[in-house]
């Protein structure tokens, strides 16, 4: 039962594109606060923390395809 807790946790740590650690990184915050943030504001907002959610994987995606396009100073 343990483990399939931990492959579950460990799949969405894997595939959730590492939001709430970045937001943490940059607050100064732990992942796991943010996390619990997310699922408490799911619960209580009826699901709207998932949109806020979606459009900051969406602002990480765009900002990762941008710097990787610039592979030197002259793309600037």
């Amino acid at each position: 039962m343990r483990a399939d807790i931990e492959y579950i946790r460990s799949f969405f740590e894997k595939f959730g594109f590492e939001v709430c650690e970045r937001l943490g990184d940059y607050l100064g915050i732990q992942a796991a606060r943010i996390r619990l943030f997310f699922i408490y504001a799911a619960f209580l907002t009826m699901g709207s923390s998932v949109i806020i959610y979606m459009i900051l994987l969406f602002i990480k995606e765009i900002r990762f395809y941008i710097r990787k396009r610039k592979t030197s100073v002259f793309d600037l």
